[in-house]
């Protein structure tokens, strides 16, 4: 499960507010950049796909039509795009960033040949602006995006958790952490670690996910290291 040449990272808008409840975190957003770089650095081809929850949460809004919500949600994500950006540029990480709702003045239209090309050049892709599309999330996002292009794996970076439990580990002293999972699992137990389009998707096309805590962000480098980390989600598992 480790051998990985190229992956999709997802996060989650509220990763990059750290300690805040909304906004940036300028140390946290360098801490997680500066892990990417050491996975970069392996020969990892990344791609990123980050949320937008630090600015808009659309489910909390009133008074406002679903579509037009989630339309501002998807230009937080540029926002993080960019800001993602420029801290791995610091880094001395050459990167694009691509949308799905075209503002060429600040990004590159999402065209999937060409994020492959960026990968290919050794380039870190950031995909924003979700789907393009209002009632799709971007745990959905993530999906397509590593299916589009041929991921190996969905790192899912979850904020305020390890891994995935039965039952909220921060409300829960008994809530049971899983090691391994199938997406039909995960849906039968009604485990919301993504959204079930997300799950459906994976399950369908058999994407393999990892889901950890980004919280430490480590946690990222310790995954490529073969460290047991987070829960593995995957179709079925060897029995032995």
């Amino acid at each position: 499960m480790k051998n990985f040449k190229r992956v999709v990272l997802k996060l989650s808008g509220e990763a990059l507010a750290g300690s805040k409840s909304q906004g940036f975190c300028d140390d946290t957003i360098k801490n997680i950049c500066e892990n990417i770089k050491k996975v970069y650095e392996m020969g990892i081809q990344i791609s990123i796909v980050v949320g937008g929850g630090n600015f808009w949460r659309g489910r909390s809004s009133t008074n406002i039509d679903r579509a037009s919500s989630d339309t501002i949600g998807m230009l937080g994500t540029v926002m993080n795009g960019l800001r993602i950006q420029a801290s791995l540029e610091n880094l001395g990480i050459e990167t694009r960033v691509m949308t799905a709702i075209t503002m060429s003045e600040v990004a590159e239209p999402y065209i999937r040949r060409k994020a492959i090309r960026h990968l290919e050049k050794n380039r870190i892709v950031i995909f924003t602006a979700g789907t393009g599309l209002p009632y799709f999330s971007t745990d959905t996002t993530a999906a397509l995006r590593a299916l589009e292009i041929n991921s190996d794996v969905i790192l899912l970076g979850k904020t305020g958790t390890d891994a995935i439990y039965d039952k909220d580990p921060n409300k829960y002293d008994d809530a049971k952490k899983f090691e391994k999972l199938t997406y039909k699992e995960i849906l039968s137990k009604e485990l919301k670690i993504m959204d079930t389009t997300a799950t459906s998707l994976c399950m369908d096309n058999k994407m393999p996910i990892i889901a950890f805590g980004i919280d430490d962000a480590s946690n990222l480098v310790k995954i490529f290291k073969g460290e047991n980390i987070g829960t593995i989600v995957k179709e079925k598992f060897d029995v032995r």
